[in-house]
């Protein structure tokens, strides 16, 4: 840090001030002290008779205490008020962005609402996510009935590849544990050191709702790190039918239950209530996709500006704090005052002296 300091300030000119107001007041006190000593021997007696008399004249150094003291408390006040002098600048590096993406993989992701499928969807717009984030480091968490996940790094390829070769057919247990992958994504946080010196960010992009655990937990948990929590909200409250597809990725029809039923999906009034709490405890923004989009384009769009205005390298401003001068003077000249005896020491007499 380098500062540029001109020496024409406030602080400097306040000083020379005081100084000059001090040695004002220590001539004026001298000169009207002179003036009372001779009018008062005058009245005494004879001048030259009256100044054998006199022991100790008591004035200069009483004068020279209160200059002191006046002198001390003045520049202390001015130290107390915190002055600042010179006007420089700083470089403010750049704050990394770690960004943790939770995909949820459960079978309902294949519904075709969103085009070719809600899951084929999410997963192209979080390789255009991690591609307007150069710089970035992601990690990556796939959801269902259990997370798997991968960690924090700098290759946004690797993210990218790592949700592209998965489909919810490969998810060992089905459902929807959202409570387990945001806990999943907070633990890549924290074994990661350099993680605490970054600014998190949970990308959590889902259809359901959590019923086996307790994700506004979570959230809390991450709030109190400063962590947020963005929630792409795929899918309503509109039924939609779930296709089973097949190894090859080929529909194969609707899915059905036991009975033949056909396998709809839609998230009911409380799960956009969990979601949304989600978001609100963490400070974070809650997405909910229209038909034909997930809404992931919209969080990438808001952190790329971030990036971009937040936490990109900028040039500040600076004041040098100057407190350190005024009280040091402010000292000195309190130790003077305590210093200046206003009587003589008398010297004690020898034994030999005093028989």
């Amino acid at each position: 840090m380098r500062f540029f300091y001109d020496f024409t300030t406030p602080m400097v000119v306040v000083g020379a001030v005081l100084i000059v107001l001090a040695l004002l007041a220590f001539v004026g006190a001298q000169i009207a002290a002179s003036f009372r000593r001779s009018r008062d021997r005058a009245r005494f007696g004879e001048d030259a008779l009256v100044v054998k008399l006199v022991t100790h004249d008591a004035a200069l150094p009483r004068t020279l205490k209160g200059v002191f003291l006046v002198l001390g408390l003045a520049f202390v006040c001015v130290a107390f008020a915190r002055p600042q002098f010179g006007r420089g600048s700083r470089l403010i590096p750049a704050t990394n962005l770690d960004v943790v993406i939770v995909l949820d993989f459960s079978k309902s992701m294949y519904a075709r609402d969103v085009a070719p499928s809600r899951i084929s969807r999410a997963k192209a717009e979080v390789g255009d996510l991690v591609k307007r984030l150069p710089g970035a480091r992601f990690g990556a968490v796939a959801f269902a009935g259990e997370p798997m996940s991968f960690p924090l790094t700098s290759d946004g390829a690797a993210i990218t590849q790592f949700f592209r070769q998965l489909e919810p057919n490969d998810m060992p247990v089905g459902g929807t544990a959202t409570a387990r992958a945001l806990e999943r994504a907070r633990e890549l946080f924290s074994r990661d050191p350099r993680a605490k010196d970054h600014v998190r960010v949970i990308v959590l992009v889902t259809d359901g709702e959590d019923l086996e655990g307790d994700p506004l937990h979570v959230a809390d948990a991450c709030a109190q790190e400063n962590t947020r929590i963005d929630v792409v909200q795929i899918g309503g409250r509109a039924p939609e039918t779930v296709p089973e597809v097949g190894p090859d990725g080929r529909v194969l029809g609707p899915r059905t239950d036991e009975r033949g039923k056909t396998l709809t999906t839609e998230l009911t009034a409380e799960g956009e209530a969990q979601l949304t709490e989600v978001a609100t405890r963490t400070r974070g923004k809650i997405v909910r996709a229209r038909r034909g989009e997930t809404g992931i384009e919209e969080i990438a769009t808001g952190l790329a500006r971030m990036m971009h205005e937040e936490l990109s390298e900028r040039v500040e401003t600076v004041y040098d704090e100057a407190y350190q001068i005024p009280l040091g003077a402010g000292v000195f000249f309190l130790v003077l005052e305590a210093l200046v005896m206003e009587t003589p020491r008398r010297r004690r007499r020898s034994a030999e002296g005093r028989s």
